[in-house]
């Protein structure tokens, strides 16, 4: 019975095809514009870790000034200062830990006639790459007994190991940055999480780093941060030394906390820490330690703009426009055929077969109009890139993967149906005789 409706489907569409394309356009680009934003939200809200988001927490205590907040209302700032990070680490109270700040050193690739260039780096601790579930292509991360004994041990990305070793396996040579000498243990497989949630502080949307070594060593051979540092008093005399004595924010703390019961420990641990604190002149604000793990943390963070959210209300509402013009050529269409239904309504047709008959008709139209939406969504997004393509991170915001592709035929086959109602209703109340009489 379906494919019998579907042929009367078709030759419905074939019968007034002009007035089918209107519909399939108007439902198309409805579909597209609203795809469009909707696709870069999606991407711009997505869990980049969903596997373990809910385990991560980043970890925030209140060491600023008596005197306000960091952020209003009473948040509390958002990196922490060297003493707080090296202590908190060193207590090792979670299941894994990781304080990390970016810097950057010059790569001086072995050759003569090769020439130096600058990469960004992350000074991390050895738990980096098990917590956030950082694949690798060859090698591994370093041993924790590398951050303790000051170990020159890298890992690089995949990409910097094509551009230096041709993409073969670098494991165990020596790469020099800035005029050191470091051990490669590691070469990383693609990774891009979207968003670079594990720094929010730089760019939420930029690539990792090309480079990965420990926070000891960096903080060792005085590597500067590359990142924010945020201070709410002066730092005084006594140069690097003073900067890590002081209470000035710029480093990133993580905590793989397993359960509630976990992470209500390691925030009785926070409190206590900074209860000691206190004793001796620091923390002059009241107690106000905060757990956020990678969603809330995002949230906090607006990783997606308040433009975009205007722009889908902005881009529902045209598509509610595109619908409203169906829904009155679908009644034009319903209209001209007046008679035909009449006729069929007379010879024994049901309610319910001619309501199944129109409903089928708008899915198919809606099924067209959704693959038209497909193509104007790919256009849209193209032309975002091209509006925006100063910015490096724009690229990973204009990709449409499968599931918008889905989302964009359901939404077009589903607006078509709800188009499809108060015409369908009305084909469906014709009635015959007043019809027949007219011939």
């Amino acid at each position: 019975m379906f494919r019998y409706y579907l042929r009367l489907g078709v030759l419905s569409i074939k019968a007034n095809p002009a007035l089918s394309a209107l519909m399939v356009a108007a439902i198309g680009v409805g579909i597209g514009a609203c795809m469009t934003i909707v696709t870069i939200q999606y991407i711009m809200s997505g869990n980049p870790i969903p596997e373990k988001s809910d385990q991560l927490h980043y970890v925030r205590v209140d060491n600023w000034s008596p005197n306000e907040a960091y952020d209003e209302p009473n948040e509390p700032p958002e990196q922490l200062t060297y003493l707080d990070a090296t202590a908190l680490h060193a207590a090792g109270r979670a299941t894994r830990q990781v304080i990390s700040f970016a810097s950057s050193r010059v790569v001086e690739p072995a050759g003569e006639d090769s020439k130096a260039f600058q990469r960004q780096t992350r000074a991390t601790t050895a738990d980096f790459f098990a917590m956030f579930n950082v694949p690798f292509k060859y090698g591994s991360g370093w041993e924790k007994l590398s951050d303790d004994t000051l170990e020159r041990v890298v890992v690089i990305n995949d990409s910097l190991n094509e551009q230096l070793f041709g993409g073969e396996n670098s494991v165990g040579k020596m790469l020099t940055l800035t005029s050191e000498s470091y051990r490669i243990v590691g070469v990383l497989d693609e990774w891009s999480p979207v968003p670079l949630f594990y720094d929010l502080n730089n760019n939420e949307y930029g690539d990792p780093e090309s480079i990965y070594l420990p926070f000891s060593v960096a903080i060792e051979g005085e590597h500067g941060s590359f990142g924010n540092t945020n201070c709410w008093k002066p730092v005084g005399d006594g140069g690097v030394e003073a900067f890590r004595n002081s209470e000035c924010i710029w480093i990133q703390m993580w905590a793989e906390l397993n359960s509630q019961a976990e992470r209500e420990s390691y925030l009785q641990f926070l409190d206590a820490y900074v209860e000691e604190q206190k004793t001796i002149g620091r923390f002059p604000r009241p107690m106000n330690n905060r757990l956020d793990n990678v969603e809330a943390w995002m949230d906090y963070n607006e990783v997606v703009d308040e433009d975009v959210g205007v722009l889908l209300g902005l881009a529902i509402l045209f598509l509610i426009v595109c619908l409203l013009n169906t829904i009155g050529l679908l009644l034009a269409k319903v209209m001209r055929r007046a008679k035909d239904i009449s006729l069929r309504r007379a010879l024994g047709a049901s309610k319910t077969t001619l309501f199944t008959q129109y409903v089928v008709e708008a899915g198919m139209i809606g099924l067209a109009g959704g693959l038209l939406g497909i193509g104007m969504t790919w256009l849209g997004l193209r032309g975002i890139e091209n509006l925006f393509g100063a910015f490096d991170f724009i690229q990973k915001l204009v990709r449409m993967d499968w599931v918008m592709v889905l989302a964009a035929v359901l939404l077009a086959i589903v607006s078509a149906l709800a188009a499809a109602l108060y015409p369908t209703w009305r084909a469906c109340n014709v009635t015959p005789a007043s019809q027949l009489r007219i011939q």
